[in-house]
């Protein structure tokens, strides 16, 4: 297994709620997200969908998929992720994320990985931790 870092940054976040209402816990949403992302993992405008559920106005659970195309230390392809995590009163969000078996192509093609990542409020880049192997 090799490790890189870096951080990403959020370019764009557009949620709404599904239901049952924007006043009433638990309550679920969903968010479009594109992320951006420096260091080891080279990926501008992702693409990336969360599933969200608030327990309270603050408090939740979340899973998502997101595609990444551009490099990993250097080799070049796409891949997928999928993401679950959980984020604080406080607004700190963890996540950890696994790499989508048979999901990477190009130079990228049989990756295997996992990572995460904690985003605490009002920071503008997160720190991310990526551990993987290719053939």
């Amino acid at each position: 297994m090799r490790t890189t870092t870096g951080h990403f940054t959020f370019a764009d976040w557009q949620e709404r709620v599904i239901g049952p209402g924007e006043d009433v816990n638990p309550r679920l949403a969903h968010a479009s997200v594109r992320n951006t992302f420096t260091g080891g993992i080279e990926a501008a405008g992702t693409h990336c969908e969360y599933a969200i559920v608030y327990v309270t106005a603050k408090t939740g659970s979340f899973s998502g998929m997101e595609l990444l195309t551009g490099s990993v230390d250097g080799r070049e392809g796409s891949f997928a992720v999928e993401e679950r995590g959980f984020f604080d009163e406080d607004g700190t969000v963890h996540c950890t994320f696994q790499v989508v078996p048979g999901s990477g192509s190009g130079q990228l093609s049989g990756l295997e990985g996992k990572g995460g990542f904690t985003a605490r409020h009002g920071e503008p880049a997160v720190p991310y931790r990526f551990e993987y192997e290719t053939p």
